[in-house]
């Protein structure tokens, strides 16, 4: 008694699936292989019909370069007229044959009579000519046409080029005919118009002209087709102005789909065999298989929806459950907050200690932020160093502020990373709904800006979105496209320039240019409020060109020794910052020694390789490198002695104190020896006071700088100083202004 074997029918349905998708998948293999078989070939040939149409016209374009090389020429027109047979034999007619293989040459006279003719190389009678007349006289007659009717450039200077061309049957035989009348080719000989020889020039098209044709685009089989032979589709038509087909050119057609096919036939049917060997191993093995595919399916599912470094939602999952939670909270009194938290300078991290270290310190974030936070609400890592929090149920504003500096306080206690101990802060915005209607996208909106917030009022530390946030970033948005387009050509901003004095008060040793923007409808904008703009958006570079731009032409027209332009440290960060300074510097004709770049402490203390290989090629060029505000930072003798500045500038925090606080004298006085000690000068701002400069000068101060000895001046009015005057190149930088 033989047992049935059971069947699954879950297992006989795949089957039937898979041998079907097989069939579809083999049907659309072939049927697809076909078609660009068939497309390739077809593509190929209408490549090669522009090849032979493109011959043909460079063919055309070479007869009539052939024919002007002695169309236009004084002894041309002389001889013809002359009726010197001759010279018309040995450089009109025979020697085009033989130099150039135009098979049929006739000069004809001003009544388009023939007066001489050639034929393969040969003199023939004149009246030779009237056999070919009705097939050139049409084309003799165009240009006539032509001659009589000049174009407004032929009666200019530069005429145009007389020519009429055409393709022409001479005896049955397509042929390129070119006709161009004799003119001279100096103003020694004038002719009249109309009474021009011309010179009519017939090229056959045979197979030496068609094989060469098909010699430079590698075709073969080219030859000439007549009317009366069949044609295949490897062919193009010789076609005259009229639009009557003359003959054709036809080709072996190269064929690289077929090709490709035929070669590639063996490998294609065992690749077949082995397709279908392969798919009877799976479908064999298809039941075990069923399992492990759930199991991917299942991975599949959890990877499209968490982040593979820390296992916690991703971006999808987390803009779902933000909707949800926002569905969710339909109450007043029960709110959804939002917290956006990212770590504070951790591109730091990653470039001191390594990317293993960066991607350790995002786990390890992670986890401190689930310990933190409730497992009803959410944390998704957004990307980088940004994580996002979901809080459900927050009563109130205080709720969330309470979470959210316990998970600052966490995240301040130190990290283990490879061997090192790390400390770290972060910055948190925060957003709160306002009710049932509150809308998923406008929430990670205001939890934007309030991160933003934070991180720009000092870092480590949160925020929470207030509603003139808004306003405050529309209105940065308005002044960066004002910004924009008044670089871009419009008005209102312009420099000022301060100068700077020697300690008699009366000798200028030079002057800071200082931007100013009159806003049309604020007025005076504070330089730092559109710079700051300008660093955050990405237009400082722009900025700051334009600056250097003007300082340098507003200097190479003064008799200034020279001008000093302040610097955002984003400008030093690009590597070449340095060469747009030469750029500019060769553009306005300054030397480097008139300019000197005004750099803050912030700068140096980076400790960045690129500012370190910008300042040493500015310095080499000759530029100056000022450190302004010197005293109000970190300074250090270290960095001061590493990047070797060319001069202190005293803050006039200092300056201003001078008067009645003897630790600031104690201090500028210190300043300036240890000006005195690197061996570079020193200059005090804001020297508002005769006390103030007095005191200065005692203690060794070489430049002043202040509303006591000059407020920031235009150009003209600092240029109507007494000791300062026009140069030599004021009448440029007038021009440029």
């Amino acid at each position: 008694m033989s047992v049935r074997p059971n069947r699954s029918p879950l297992t006989f349905q795949v089957t039937l699936t898979v041998l079907a998708l097989a069939v579809f998948a083999l049907t659309m293999v072939v049927s697809f292989g076909f078609y660009a078989t068939i497309q390739a070939d077809h593509v190929s040939l209408e490549r090669q019909k522009i090849f032979f149409a493109n011959g043909l016209r460079d063919q055309i374009a070479a007869v009539e370069r052939e024919q002007e090389s002695i169309a236009v020429w004084d002894d041309a027109v002389i001889n013809a007229k002359a009726g010197n047979l001759d010279w018309m034999v040995e450089n009109l007619s025979v020697w085009m044959f033989s130099y150039y293989g135009h098979n049929r040459v006739y000069v004809l006279d001003a009544a388009n009579r023939p007066i001489h003719a050639m034929r393969e190389g040969q003199v023939v009678a004149p009246a030779a000519y009237g056999e070919d007349e009705p097939a050139l006289l049409p084309t003799v007659e165009r240009l006539r046409r032509l001659i009589s009717q000049p174009s407004s450039e032929n009666e200019a200077d530069a005429p145009v080029k007389l020519v009429a061309k055409d393709l022409v049957s001479l005896g049955g035989k397509p042929a390129i005919l070119s006709i161009m009348p004799l003119v001279p080719s100096s103003e020694r000989l004038t002719q009249e118009t109309g009474s021009e020889y011309l010179h009519v020039s017939v090229e056959f098209i045979n197979d030496v002209v068609i094989a060469k044709i098909a010699g430079k685009y590698l075709l073969a089989g080219a030859r000439l087709l007549p009317l009366s032979q069949p044609i295949g589709s490897a062919a193009i038509p010789l076609v005259d102005s009229r639009g009557v087909i003359l003959g054709y050119i036809g080709w072996d057609q190269e064929r690289p789909g077929l090709t490709l096919v035929r070669k590639a036939s063996p490998a294609l049917i065992g690749g077949a065999l082995l397709a279908a060997s392969v798919l009877a191993f799976l479908l064999r093995r298809l039941r075990r298989a069923s399992s492990a595919l759930q199991t991917s399916q299942d991975e599949a599912q959890y990877l499209a929806f968490h982040d593979t470094l820390t296992g916690l939602p991703n971006r999808a999952l987390f803009e779902d459950r933000l909707r949800r939670a926002l569905l969710t909270a339909s109450h007043d009194t029960a709110r959804v907050a939002l917290l956006y938290l990212d770590i504070d300078r951790f591109k730091h991290v990653n470039d001191t200690l390594g990317h293993p270290a960066g991607d350790e310190l995002v786990r390890q974030t992670a986890a401190r932020l689930q310990q933190t936070i409730r497992e009803v609400d959410t944390v998704a890592r957004l990307g980088g160093d940004e994580f996002a929090l979901i809080l459900i149920d927050v009563r109130d504003i205080r709720t969330a502020e309470d979470i959210s500096e316990r998970l600052l306080l966490k995240l301040q206690e130190p990290f283990k990373l490879i061997d090192d101990q790390v400390f770290v802060s972060a910055s948190i915005g925060i957003a709160l709904s306002t009710g049932p209607d509150a809308d998923a996208d406008d929430l990670l909106r205001k939890a934007d800006i309030a991160l933003y917030e934070a991180k720009k009022n000092g870092r480590g530390r949160y925020q929470v979105f207030a509603g003139d946030m808004d306003d405050l970033l529309l209105r940065k948005r308005k002044v960066e496209s004002e910004l924009r387009n008044a670089l871009n050509g419009g008005t209102g901003i312009k420099l000022a320039y301060q100068p700077i004095f020697a300690t008699d008060g009366k000798t200028i040793l030079g002057a800071e240019a200082l931007i100013r923007w009159a806003h049309e409808v604020h007025g005076a904008l504070p330089p730092a409020q559109f710079i700051a703009i300008a660093e955050e958006r990405g237009m400082i570079g722009q900025l700051g060109k334009w600056v250097l731009l003007e300082a340098c032409y507003f200097a190479i027209g003064t008799e200034l020794p020279w001008v000093a332009v302040n610097v955002s440290p984003l400008q030093l960060r690009d590597a070449g910052f340095a060469e747009q300074v030469a750029s500019i510097l060769a553009e306005s004709g300054l030397a480097p020694s008139r300019l000197q770049l005004e750099i803050t402490e912030s700068v140096l203390l980076e400790n960045n390789d690129t500012v370190r290989m910008v300042l040493a090629a500015l310095r080499k060029s000759g530029v100056g490198i000022v450190l302004d505000d010197f005293g109000t930072g970190y300074s250090s003798l270290s960095y001061l002695r590493r990047h070797a500045i060319d001069k202190l500038k005293i803050d006039r925090s200092f300056v201003r104190l001078l008067d009645g606080d003897g630790s600031s004298a104690a201090i500028v006085k210190a300043l300036i020896d240890l000006a005195g000690a690197l061996n570079v000068e020193v200059t005090a701002e804001g020297v508002e006071t005769e006390e103030q400069k007095a005191l200065l000068v005692g203690m060794g101060c070489q430049q002043l700088q202040g509303y006591l000895l000059s407020p920031p001046l235009e150009s003209a009015q600092l240029l109507s100083l007494p000791g300062l005057s026009p140069s030599d190149g004021s009448e440029q930088a007038a021009a440029r202004a």
